[in-house]
């Protein structure tokens, strides 16, 4: 288990700041109970940040039919919806909240060619409100494997103020290759093929790069991404 890179200025900063503050609270206080109580809320609360930018090492799931979890978390939304930004159609949606005790190391889901990579700046709603995913800051990957297109978004949530994404347009990815970090809480959404079968429920916990999320419908070559009949305020969500 390591630091991911994202924390090194992070946990430095907040040391020297942490430090500052029980140095102050040193002469303030002397060297009484509530100087060791607030000593020990300091360590206590620089270890919480630490931790939080911790860096598993793991040996992905090799797959080729499978979509991986892109974050350690738990399962909050499963349902049929529309698709605007980038596919354009009928999907299933798959969403993983990350609390501030999960790892917020983000990996690719799949492995494929990335086709389609945008950052949208946003609000800073709960995580967990039905509008994060349009209306939060966030990040839109679509993964191309074997001609099916994957999509996939980093959301800001309401403590998440920085998202930070390794994708761009072109290159090649692999399976459980980190895609990015997201700091301090906040979620990710799956859009899969509406023929994908589904292999988790609402509210169970996943594990990035090792528990399997769906498995893809066999690649049909050539297959165009086609747009839907009808807009999205005339398609009704199906919860799964």
């Amino acid at each position: 288990m390591g630091i991911h890179k994202e924390g090194h200025g992070i946990i430095f900063k907040s040391f020297l700041l942490i430090a500052v503050i029980v140095i102050a609270l040193y002469f303030i206080l002397g060297m009484g109970n509530a100087f060791y109580i607030s000593a020990a809320a300091a360590a206590l609360l620089f270890f919480i940040i630490v931790r939080f930018f911790r860096s598993p090492k793991r040996i992905p799931v090799q797959d080729n039919s499978a979509v991986l979890a892109p974050a350690d978390g738990r399962i909050v939304i499963v349902k049929e919806v529309y698709e605007g930004e980038y596919l354009k159609r009928n999907c299933i949606q798959v969403s993983i909240f990350m609390s501030i005790f999960n790892v917020h190391v983000n990996w690719f889901p799949v492995k494929g060619v990335v086709k389609y990579y945008k950052y949208h700046p946003g609000n800073y709603l709960v995580a967990m409100h039905p509008k994060s995913s349009e209306k939060n800051e966030r990040t839109t990957i679509v993964v191309d494997r074997d001609s099916t297109p994957v999509l996939f978004r980093q959301i800001a949530g309401l403590l998440a103020r920085r998202i930070v994404c390794y994708a761009k347009e072109g290159s090649m990815v692999t399976q459980g290759e980190q895609v990015g970090f997201i700091k301090f809480g906040s979620r990710i959404d799956l859009f899969l093929p509406i023929d994908s079968r589904i292999q988790v429920t609402r509210g169970q916990k996943v594990k990035g790069t090792q528990t399997i999320i769906a498995r893809l419908p066999e690649p049909t070559a050539n297959e165009p991404i086609r747009e839907a009949d009808v807009p999205e305020s005339e398609i009704s969500i199906v919860e799964i």
